[in-house]
């Protein structure tokens, strides 16, 4: 193109901070999104530095090569990666939950990166991750923005985590102080918004950035995937992938698994759910628990079941809209979502066109719908196609990333104009 000689990227010589307790080498939830977004930012020109944690997600277990490290700087696709030693809960609890969060804030304030960012972005949660931008903004006296995710105190008082309501109420507290501290906030999806403005927020100052899908579309032959799998062609295969929380509510996939014992159910993932999960299984031939898949086949794994699922406690409304959703709807399978109506993420399947909403928590429900599917082939397919169309048009990652560029444009700009003034 002509005239492109002199271009300059958009954020050449600035120096930006990402906070964020989960950042890569994880490979879901969280940290894939503050790892394309920072590496998006150092190729656009910008000095880019990440705080955050040891790599735990969503094992909660540190990975092997970060055990006993305090403090550790490296190197990572052109990002300085500042990374702060952390308690893991290995099971989860609101007291232990509290306790991961008041090391990482503990850590993350006692040795932050020593460097005077021009702005600082934030990941919530985590709620640590939150107060640490909003105390290091507010220290170098430059623009500070938080991007709501979850909101952990909807996440405490919804989830069933015992000691809940006690939770939700600091975690609010928290969340309060560092939405409060923001010049402009970013949320992932408009179900947050009533929420974040119930914090003080003023909702002029509220901005969308919703996720992109982040991973690469399915390339390998399904039918080979399967016998790789072990699937057989005449068994249908339904597939939760992700993190095996309490709010994910999976007891419902297990005891769908019980109804029906023509149907495969797989759980794919980890996390703190997990072993309870296998105890409740215990004897069902026809669940299968599989670890993460790498990232090179993850979405081949997905594309090879015939119906994924998305499953949340009845009591999860606002508080979060799982990031699996964008990987889903790359497979090009249809999705049965057993999770509250209204909720960000029933708004998000029923607007993708690409699944089935049925109650959460009643897996007689979920297998109807599981069963319409399969005795529906072509109909199927033809709704699992919706979902890649819904990538291409709503859920591109050059979509997502401009909004982030223009939501630190404004603010950097203001910053500049109130300098000036």
């Amino acid at each position: 193109m002509p005239g492109t000689e002199h271009h300059h990227e958009p954020f050449d010589g600035r120096r930006l901070l990402v906070v964020s307790t989960n950042y890569a080498p994880e490979l879901t939830g969280i940290g894939p999104y503050a790892a394309q977004l920072a590496e998006h930012w150092a190729r656009s020109g910008a000095d880019t530095h990440v705080l955050t944690g040891m790599p735990h997600y969503p094992s909660w277990r540190t990975e092997a090569a970060y055990r006993g490290v305090w403090r550790t700087e490296e190197q990572r696709s052109g990002v300085t990666v500042h990374r702060r030693r952390h308690y893991v809960p290995p099971r989860q609890s609101a007291l232990r939950r509290a306790a991961f969060e008041a090391s990482v804030l503990a850590h993350g304030l006692a040795a932050p990166p020593a460097l005077r960012p021009d702005a600082v972005i934030a990941q919530l949660p985590s709620l640590a991750g939150g107060v640490i931008g909003a105390r290091l903004a507010r220290r170098h006296g430059v623009p500070y923005i938080p991007v709501v995710q979850d909101l952990m105190g909807a996440a405490a008082a919804q989830s069933g985590i015992r000691g809940g309501g006690r939770a939700a109420a600091v975690a609010s507290r928290a969340e309060r102080y560092a939405l409060a501290a923001a010049t402009l906030v970013g949320v992932i999806h408009e179900s947050f918004v009533p929420r974040v403005t119930a914090y003080g927020v003023d909702p002029a100052r509220i901005r969308l950035v919703p996720n992109w899908s982040h991973v690469q579309p399915p390339s390998a032959d399904r039918a080979a995937t399967r016998a790789r799998l072990g699937w057989r062609e005449d068994t249908p295969v339904v597939l939760h992938s992700g993190n095996m929380g309490l709010k994910q509510g999976l007891e419902v996939l297990v005891d769908a698994a019980r109804l029906a014992p023509g149907i495969r159910v797989v759980l794919m993932g980890d996390g703190n759910q997990r072993d309870a999960l296998l105890a409740r299984a215990s004897g069902l031939p026809n669940l299968d628990f599989l670890p993460p898949a790498a990232a090179d086949e993850f979405t081949d794994v997905l594309a090879a079941a015939d119906v994924l699922a998305v499953t949340q406690r009845a009591s999860v409304l606002d508080m979060s809209v799982p990031s699996k959703l964008t990987s889903y709807f790359v497979s090009g399978r249809p999705v049965v979502a057993s999770v509250a109506d209204g909720g960000g993420t029933a708004q998000e399947v029923q607007r993708s066109g690409a699944g089935l909403l049925v109650a959460p928590e009643d897996p007689a429900a979920v297998l109807a719908a599981v069963r319409k599917l399969t005795e529906e082939p072509a109909a199927a397919d033809e709704l699992g196609a919706h979902g890649p169309r819904y990538v291409a048009r709503h859920l591109s990652r050059e979509a997502g990333l401009a909004r982030f560029d223009a939501l630190l444009t404004e603010v950097l700009q203001d910053a500049e104009g109130t300098h000036r003034r």
